[in-house]
Formats: C-alpha cells, structure tokens, sequence
C-alpha cells in the first residue's frame, strides 16, 4: 500500500532531506514491520520539520499504529550556522536558536496525521534511556556526528523486537557519497552483533530486521 499521493507531495514540500524514493520505501518497510510486529509502537530518532514524519505517519494509520517522533529540534551539528545543511528560516530571532518544532507540527497538522504520529521533544539519550516498549519499527535519522550517530544505535536499537526493522538513513558505504557516522556507528555495528540481517537497500536508506 504506497503513501496517499497528496501526502507524498506534501512531504516533498516540507523542509527535510529524504528523497522521494527513499520516502517510498521507508513506508513499505514500515508496513512490513506492522505486519511482523503487529500492536507494537515505531519510533522515528530524528523528525527535522516533518517530512519523513509525514510518510511515516500515513503508513502507521493504515497500519493502525503510532509513531512516536522523537526530536529536540534545536538541529544537528550539520543543520548549525557555518555547516552546509544550515537553514536561517528555521531559527527563533528570540533565543538565536534553530526551533524546528513550529515546522514539525504544521506538518503533522496539515497531513491529518495528529492522531497516528506523537512528538516527543528532548533529546534521543534521555528518551531512550527512559522508553521501556518493545518497536516494530525504528527509523533512525538523527545527528550525523560520531557520538550523536553512536548514541542513537546504542540507545535504542536493543529495543527493536525480535522479527521488527532497524531503518538507517544516510548510510554511505562510499565516502565520496556523504558522511561516514551512520554507515561507521549504526549500520555496521548493527550486522556485526549478529542480531540484525539487511533486508533492503533504498539509495542511502538501509533496513534490518532483527533475527535474535
């Protein structure tokens, strides 16, 4: 079942950087991981103003599950002042602070998606750290830096239940491609603990399902 194309034309309309392919499949793989896993809750490390939010919001009401989106939205290393991915749009004159959140829920609000995507605001360490619910479906794109990228696997990958999906995006086997953190500290130390398998590969978007 592919995302409801108004949907997927406001999500190409939204701030973000999830091309329209990897969209695309990001929300099969979540449909998938529905089926496998089925009642269980997915979580999203990393929502930015909203525009992978909104495919996975459409596949978790036909699902009939929810996301929960979690973000502090103060922006990545690479989204700050002086980085090639910073925007001065998203900045709060009053504090000289990105606040992507306004962005966030104009999203969420005008794709219908309120009752099917619930934004957790602080940052993904705490959150983790506090979460205790098995996931059907973890879809990690948060910080891009070493630590960031480390910490969003370590913290919230164990929580995946066995037959879920780990989707990581970025990922660049390449480093002439982009960045190296989420292929160096996400994807491959998720394969080498022997409890994830690959399962596809979207351009930089891969999906493991948890085998043990």
């Amino acid at each position: 079942m592919p995302i409801d194309p108004t949907l997927r034309e406001l999500a190409l309309a939204t701030k973000g950087f999830m091309p329209a392919d990897e969209g695309d499949a990001l929300h099969a793989a979540a449909i998938e991981a529905a089926a496998a896993v089925p009642g269980a809750p997915w979580v999203e490390v990393g929502s930015y103003c909203g525009r992978s939010t909104i495919w996975l919001g459409d596949a978790a009401r036909a699902a009939g599950t929810v996301v929960f989106a979690v973000d502090h939205h103060r922006g990545s290393e690479e989204n700050q002042a002086g980085w090639e991915h910073h925007d001065t749009e998203v900045v709060d004159p009053r504090v000289g602070k990105m606040d992507t959140l306004p962005f966030f829920r104009n999203a969420v609000h005008d794709a219908g998606l309120e009752d099917h995507v619930v934004g957790v605001i602080g940052r993904s360490p705490i959150v983790a750290r506090h979460w205790t619910t098995p996931l059907a479906f973890l879809f990690i794109d948060g910080g891009h830096g070493v630590e960031p990228a480390r910490n969003d696997y370590e913290g919230w990958a164990p929580h995946v239940a066995t037959g879920g999906t780990l989707a990581i995006h970025d990922v660049f086997p390449d480093p002439s491609d982009g960045g190296r953190p989420p292929y160096e500290q996400i994807y491959l130390p998720a394969i080498a603990s022997g409890r994830f398998e690959l399962a596809s590969v979207s351009g930089s978007l891969r999906t493991l399902i948890r085998v043990a």
